[in-house]
């Protein structure tokens, strides 16, 4: 699998590096979706563009985490703080677990207010994101979306896994994703995987999902 890791000099001009991160996404399909970083403290562009060094989830230690709520009763009810980066779970009120989230980045943000959980899927798959992929699965363009970039000849759209789909407002959900450290998602909540499935399991059509910022 194709990772974007770029590794610059300090004399390197911030052109120079979003120069070079083209370069490299074009040769190597780079995405943002469930690619992995593999050094703990990888240099990479933010969508404003700039250089910054953050850990990646590979080997980082999750100590935002947890969940208490196995054996306990009462209706479940979800609160996602945005500026916190944060899920919270309660059930008949009392907190019994907390997750780290990435929400969704500039130009695609994450909708605030009160929604339910309508539906819920262990396998999906985006119809919107994902990457142009040639017949033997290999991508030919990364990070595209169908609305708004062209599909080349002879390639098809292969979409972005979203494991533990649990959505709430029109293409938003809560999802196992990629967590950078910050919002970077197409408006979607990613959660660690361990957390989205325990959140999935504790969840049914009609649970309350309040999202603030």
């Amino acid at each position: 699998m194709a990772v974007c890791s770029l590794y610059f000099s300090a004399a390197m001009s911030h052109f120079t590096r979003f120069a070079f991160c083209l370069g490299l996404a074009a040769l190597a399909g780079c995405s943002t979706y469930d690619r992995r970083l593999t050094s703990s403290s990888t240099q990479y562009l933010t969508p404003g563009g700039t250089v910054v060094t953050k850990p990646s989830n590979v080997g980082f230690t999750d100590t935002v985490s947890y969940w208490d709520g196995d054996g306990v009763a009462g209706s479940p009810a979800i609160t996602i703080d945005l500026r916190e980066q944060k899920a919270f779970f309660y059930k008949g009120g009392r907190l019994v677990g907390v997750s780290m989230i990435s929400s969704g980045r500039e130009g695609y943000s994450t909708p605030s207010g009160s929604f339910k959980i309508t539906q819920k899927n262990k396998d999906h798959v985006s119809n919107l994101y994902g990457d142009y992929v040639d017949g033997a699965g290999n991508v030919v363009v990364a990070n595209v979306g169908v609305n708004k970039d062209p599909r080349p000849a002879g390639t098809q759209f292969r979409g972005a896994p979203m494991p533990y789909f649990m959505r709430i407002h029109g293409g938003v959900g809560m999802h196992a994703g990629f967590l950078p450290g910050f919002p970077a998602s197409h408006g979607c909540i990613r959660m660690p995987e361990r957390m989205a499935q325990i959140f999935f399991a504790n969840v049914s059509h009609g649970t309350p999902v309040r999202v603030v910022n």
